[in-house]
Formats: C-alpha cells, structure tokens, sequence
C-alpha cells in the first residue's frame, strides 16, 4: 500500500500554506501576540471559510468540497505551523450543523476536559458551558475558560485534529531548529557541527516524524485506539520539539522576540483540548 500524498493532497498542502503566508505571515502573528488583548481576525475566518477550510467534508451538493479526513489533517497540520489562532477545529466540526460556520461568517467553539478556547469571542457554542469562568491561559493567543469537566468522551475527529495542529507545530520548530544551527556560529564555526545540537535535531525529527506518521494513518483508519496513541505522540513531538528548539538557539531562543517561546505555549495548551494525556494513555492500555 502507497502511504504517500497524492498530487491533489501535495496541493491541496500547497494552497493552504501560501493563504496562511499571504493573510498570517510573521509579522501578523508578532502584531497579533503584542495586542492589547487577543481578538479573532474575521477578515481571516471569512477567508478560511471561503477556501473551503471549514467546509472540506462537506459533500459537494451540499456546497462542501467533498473529501476527507486524511485531507483535514493536511489542513490543520498547516494551521499548526502557522500557529493560526482561534476554535478551528470546534468551527470545521460544526460545518453542516450550524448556519455559517461553513461559510466562516460564524465563530463556533467547544467545551473540551474542562476548557473552552474563544468563548468570548465566539458566536455558538457545543457543550455545556453553564458557570464558566475567565482562566488566565499562558498562551497569549488562546483565550481561556474553564468549566465543570464533563465524564464524557471527545469526538475521535477532535482530537485527531488538535493532534494535528500539534504536528505542524513540531515540523515548525524542527525546521527552525536546523536554520539556526546551520548560520549561528560559535567558536569558529556553526553549532550544527557539533555533536550535543546534531542530537538534539535529530531527535526533534524522529519525534516529529513519528509523530505525523501516527496522525496521517490514524486519519486514514479512523481507530479510536490509534487517534488516542497519535495524540500521545503529538503531544510529545509538540512540547518537545519546541523545548529543544529553545535550547538549540541559546539565550536568544528564550527572548520575548523570538517566536519559539509561543510555540511552547500553544503546544502546552494544545495537550489539555481533545483528550489529555491521562486519558489517552487509559485508552491505549485499555486495548492492550
């Protein structure tokens, strides 16, 4: 079995990467991050919602664009690398249940172990979110709340895609990682030849490899044991590769400037929406 892109999916990749260049570039995200207080960019959901972000899985007579799962993951491991703010996730499951959501011109967020990301700015909501209170949220583009945790299970789709924004994030500061040890120089040459950095590289690329290779076949499968050990994985690659990144720049990685510090952030966030690492791991054990 051919587990490589089609053609159509490199490209489908290929798009969403140059809007997320074009509308949240660098210095958007930096403009974004120093604001007084995180709001959501409309302009760019309408935007996502007409390139089809939202509606992917839609059918087609049904003004989707009629593909799947494996295809979305594409699409939010592409948000993850761009650190692409807001309830992606909560607004693309939402798609064909709630008027708009499809279409962008409705923000749609969820109650998720406890959490609800945007709820302020949000224009419907899935879950209960009776008596939710303001959680001061250590990333600084993911308002919090927090709300009775429910004992119920979340939806495989969710977490799959959450495990998906974490992969991207950890492609990101791998390949961040290797830019900086292959131009910084230190002691008359660059970090990445010595031996500590080519290590710490190394595995953030094992990691995060291991990491999208679990999430894409898991998208393909739909398993609700392998979405659960993906999202082990993700969460691993993402907190983890952003960590050594950290390291691999030095004193510079852990300035406000740098960008490293909110791929942390983001990633540590990330690991308590969609199912945490504590039930994931009940659920892998269970199977086994």
């Amino acid at each position: 079995m051919d587990f490589r892109l089609t053609e159509d999916q490199r490209a489908l990749r290929r798009g969403v990467r140059e809007l997320f260049a074009r509308r949240f570039d660098r210095e958007a995200l930096r403009e974004a991050v120093d604001a007084p207080a995180p709001a959501l960019d409309r302009g760019l959901w309408r935007e996502l919602g007409e390139a089809g972000f939202f509606a992917l899985r839609l059918p087609e007579d049904e003004g989707g664009v009629g593909l799947g799962l494996p295809e979305a993951v594409l699409l939010f491991e592409e948000a993850g690398r761009a650190l692409l703010p807001g309830p992606l996730v909560a607004t693309h499951l939402a798609a064909g249940t709630v008027p708009g959501a499809a279409e962008g011109t409705v923000v749609v967020t969820a109650a998720s172990e406890g959490l609800v990301p945007w709820l302020d700015e949000a224009d419907a909501v899935s879950g209960d979110v009776t008596g939710a209170a303001p959680l001061r949220s250590v990333d600084p583009l993911t308002p919090l709340h927090r709300v009775a945790r429910t004992d119920g299970h979340p939806a495989g789709e969710a977490v799959l895609l959450h495990a998906a924004e974490q992969v991207g994030s950890a492609g990101r500061t791998t390949g961040a990682a290797v830019a900086y040890a292959r131009e910084r120089e230190q002691f008359g040459q660059v970090i990445g030849g010595f031996q500590a950095v080519k290590h710490l590289c190394a595995g953030m690329l094992v990691r995060a490899e291991l990491a999208r290779a679990a999430v894409r076949a898991a998208a393909v499968t739909a398993d609700p044991v392998e979405i659960a050990g993906a999202k082990l994985l993700a969460d691993e690659a993402a907190v983890g590769n952003a960590r050594d990144c950290l390291q691999v720049h030095g004193g510079m990685g852990f300035t406000w400037e740098a960008d490293i510090h909110l791929h942390l952030k983001r990633a540590w966030v990330r690991a308590r929406l969609g199912m945490t690492a504590e039930r994931a791991e009940e659920a892998v054990a269970a199977s086994l």
